[in-house]
């Protein structure tokens, strides 16, 4: 856990679980926005991680990380696309 932090990946996972239980046109929207921000944000680390490492030994494995979420990044760009107009959350 890091620093000023009072709560801890374990805790932000079961929150995810219990979203699940709430109604279906609740969920899927409140998942998607989590899916999304958390895909978001991990494009946004591996890419400037890549960027940064560019020339040393580690950088294929951060570029690949990079490639990999992009494809997430685009995934969930098509269940927010498949989200409108439902009546979501």
């Amino acid at each position: 856990m890091s620093e000023g932090r009072d709560w801890t990946v374990a805790d932000l996972e079961a929150a995810i679980h219990e979203l699940v239980s709430d109604p279906p046109e609740s969920a899927v929207g409140d998942l998607a926005r989590l899916a999304n921000r958390a895909i978001v944000d991990l494009h946004v680390v591996a890419r400037g991680e890549a960027a940064k490492r560019k020339g040393n030994e580690d950088w294929g494995q951060w570029a690949r990380l990079a490639n990999a979420v992009r494809s997430g990044v685009l995934q969930i760009a098509a269940i927010k696309d498949a989200l409108k107009g439902m009546k979501t959350g």
